[in-house]
């Protein structure tokens, strides 16, 4: 089977190829599983040189929007069976600079999605959404807790845009052009490496750089709630998407994922029990009204029948998920931890 990842060089792109190449097969929409023969890795940046070495690994490195325009066949051959679109902006970059977002999150998906349907092939298409389609405002409230069925109401360029992405797989799936499958994405914590752009960067930041020994934002109130997703339950919940059959997907389109539902002020205590006040007393407090006036909007309590039903599972505590961490990227701890 041939898979294509875009965005395959970051974080979340490059985890879901080692776990392809680990597990070494993967089943498509209900259909038995298949020999993972070659996975194609698209991003601006070189993959990781793990992944780079391994001869089952094609990369294409160059922007997306131009390759797609110049030599789409490059991205999309007609022998990619599953295609996982995770190239984005992240929220702050779309809030920040329109054109970027507009062209990397709406035009990037429609020019994929338009590679798809001319491959002529149906291939199984994942797109990475995000809770971000739902957005809490006076006039507008959402309720307590999202269901499988509210309706999103985006209130960042960032939701909006993944909304349309969500809207485009639909049709081109209504259309028999491909075999659409759109996951919300909870908010991923802990993200190891370099802090990003995104306005929900920091829910990663205040755990990751304390754990280094680093001083680390915590830029919104102890009481901000949040619908954290680990590393882990995120790669799960893509592969559930491509795996499931027809059936067992529904006709939705779109999935919220798992999550596990807690606080800055739990996360922070949770960093606590991990790494003691070490790690607690490097968080900075200075509060951030342009980041405060992002994530206030999203909601924090998630109802996820589907998701249940489909095997998929949220984490059990924050604290498992701060250890997780600390198992998978022991280089980048510096200051001690308890078991």
């Amino acid at each position: 089977m041939h898979i294509v990842i875009t965005g395959g060089a970051g974080f979340l792109g490059a985890r879901l190829a080692r776990t392809l190449l680990s597990r070494g097969t993967l089943s498509r929409a209900g259909t038995a599983p298949a020999p993972v023969t070659r996975i194609t890795l698209v991003d601006r940046v070189e993959a990781p040189a793990d992944l780079a070495h391994d001869p089952r690994i094609a990369t294409v490195v160059g922007d997306l929007n131009a390759l797609l325009a110049e030599t789409p066949q490059r991205v999309v051959t007609p022998q990619a069976a599953v295609v996982f679109h995770l190239a984005a902006a992240v929220s702050g970059e779309c809030e920040a600079d329109f054109d970027l977002g507009m062209r990397s999150n709406f035009a990037a998906t429609n020019a994929l999605l338009e590679a798809c349907r001319h491959a002529g092939t149906m291939p199984t298409l994942v797109f990475s959404s995000s809770l971000a389609v739902f957005g809490d405002a006076p006039e507008q409230p959402l309720p307590p807790v999202i269901r499988d069925d509210t309706l999103p109401t985006p209130l960042t360029s960032y939701g909006i845009q993944k909304v349309i992405g969500e809207q485009l797989v639909a049709d081109y799936t209504r259309k028999g052009f491909i075999q659409g499958r759109s996951v919300r994405l909870m908010t991923v914590s802990v993200r190891p490496g370099k802090p990003n752009g995104a306005a929900s960067g920091f829910f990663s930041g205040m755990i990751r750089e304390p754990l280094a020994g680093v001083r680390a934002p915590c830029p919104v109130p102890d009481d901000t709630p949040v619908a954290i997703g680990s590393p882990a339950r995120a790669i799960e919940g893509l592969l559930r998407a491509a795996e499931a059959s027809d059936a067992e997907w529904g006709p939705r389109i779109a999935l919220n994922l798992p999550s596990l539902a807690t606080t800055v002020g739990e996360m922070a205590a949770a960093l606590g029990r991990v790494a003691g006040s070490a790690a607690t007393d490097l968080l900075d407090r200075t509060p951030d009204p342009v980041i405060a006036r992002i994530v206030k909007t999203w909601p924090g309590r998630f109802e996820w029948t589907r998701a249940r039903a489909l095997g998929l599972r949220a984490d059990a505590n924050f604290d498992e998920v701060i250890r997780d961490y600390v198992r998978e990227s022991p280089d980048a701890v510096k200051l001690p931890t308890r078991a």
